[in-house]
């Protein structure tokens, strides 16, 4: 028999999720119902679980079915406690492989969040600082670990509650995972700096000139000149600012930047290799497999599922 036809999605970007497609059909509270803090809940298979993005925090907790997590460029597994908190235009879709016949009536419970009235309110309002360092973190997506009974208490409340109780439940809800240390960021580039401001304003201009200019050979010699330090120093302070040697460091990225590629694009894997700088298949595939568990090739292959069975 012919092979059946390959059917693929007809974009490779994820949706943007607006207003107007959040129905109390589909699981969302009303909008009348809501402030700041919108709670959701729904099942699987549900036009909701699709790869998309939107301008909200999210924090998303499983409690139903096992199956594929998709944040950013990073692919994982998911099963009934798995916590994570995604940043604001972060990609993010669950895909159940273990579904039972017919559906799931309650898989995800939700909280979406903006973040403007947070961060203003924190300025005014010391007790609320303690969350901000949360909130930068989930811009790589946090992925919790031993919190999810404990979470879906939180949701529970949070939902059960109105106006500044509303509130209350939620800000207990990040408070305690901004004092969780048993956690671990999904993107494969953070910035973990504790110098002042233009130690950081320093390391911002370095990364952006990484990333900006991935194709170009990169010299830590060359940079730290530069910046006037020998290579030494700026060795220990980079690495104290992000976690990672500059080789690294550059390596991640370049890995980061061909994840992107590999999803979004049907460019071959070796054009990718020479565009996001690495001068060798071998060496890309290598790094590649270092930093992302699997080759490029088993990455672009799982990451097709990230669209799931249901298109919103």
């Amino acid at each position: 028999m012919p092979a059946k036809p390959r059917h693929l999605p007809r974009q490779t970007r994820p949706e943007r999720e607006h207003d107007y497609v959040r129905s109390p059909d589909l699981g969302y509270e009303a909008p009348e119902e809501t402030g700041v803090v919108r709670c959701l809940s729904h099942g699987f298979p549900t036009p909701l679980a699709r790869w998309h993005y939107h301008d909200e925090y999210e924090l998303h907790l499983i409690v139903a079915t096992s199956g594929k997590a998709f944040v950013g460029d990073w692919i994982g597994q998911f099963q009934p406690g798995h916590l994570v908190l995604t940043g604001p235009r972060l990609p993010h879709n669950w895909v159940s492989m273990d579904m039972p016949e017919g559906c799931v009536e309650q898989r995800d419970l939700v909280i979406q969040f903006p973040h403007e009235p947070l961060v203003n309110a924190a300025a005014v309002i010391p007790e609320l600082a303690e969350v901000l360092p949360l909130l930068e973190r989930a811009r790589h997506g946090i992925e919790f670990f031993g919190e999810g009974e404990r979470a879906q208490q939180h949701w529970q409340r949070v939902k059960g509650a109105r106006g500044a109780r509303r509130f209350a439940a939620f800000c207990d809800f990040l408070a305690d995972l901004a004092a969780c240390t048993d956690y671990r960021l999904l993107s494969i580039v953070q910035l973990q700096s504790e110098d002042d401001d233009a130690s950081l304003d320093q390391i911002d201009a370095v990364v952006s000139r990484i990333t900006d200019h991935l194709s170009q050979p990169f010299s830590a010699g060359d940079i730290a000149a530069e910046l006037g330090m020998s290579e030494s120093r700026f060795s220990r302070f980079f690495r104290r600012a992000t976690g990672n040697t500059f080789t690294d460091f550059v390596n991640r990225v370049r890995v980061n930047r061909a994840c992107q590629l590999l999803m979004e694009s049907d460019k071959l894997i070796t054009h990718i290799c020479y565009e996001v700088g690495f001068n060798n298949v071998a060496n890309f595939n290598r790094r590649f497999l270092e930093i992302k568990g699997m080759t490029p090739s088993e990455f672009r292959r799982q990451a097709e599922s990230r669209f799931g069975t249901v298109m919103g």
